[in-house]
């Protein structure tokens, strides 16, 4: 009996997944299996930490927002300059805010005085 040469399916499958985990070291990169469970690993944590990563960027800009507030007055803080942008109907993001705090702290103040007005 002559020997029958299976499909290219599989194959083709395994090679997508291996193009995947081409830059995981050592059997992470090799194994089939492992490639399997690494893949599966990898878009988990990858899915999980774009949802983390928008938390930590708006600690990151609510932080710098209050640093550079703090230093204009004791008695005025993060959360009353936002809640008088709201008041005041001011559509100022925190992404912005935080920019124009390292930038140019001058107009971040004149933003919170004319709002305060």
């Amino acid at each position: 009996m002559t020997r029958i040469r299976r499909g290219y399916i599989a194959r083709r499958r395994r090679t997508k997944m291996r193009l995947f985990v081409s830059s995981f070291r050592g059997a992470h990169s090799k194994l089939t299996r492992t490639i399997t469970q690494q893949k599966i690993r990898a878009l988990f944590s990858a899915h999980r930490d774009r949802d983390r990563q928008k938390r930590n960027f708006r600690r990151l800009w609510i932080t710098r927002i209050n640093a550079v507030i703090r230093k204009r007055g004791i008695s005025y803080s993060y959360s009353r300059l936002i809640h008088n942008l709201y008041k005041r109907r001011v559509l100022l993001n925190r992404k912005i805010l935080a920019q124009v705090a390292i930038l140019n702290k001058n107009c971040l103040y004149m933003i919170s005085n004319e709002i305060i007005k």
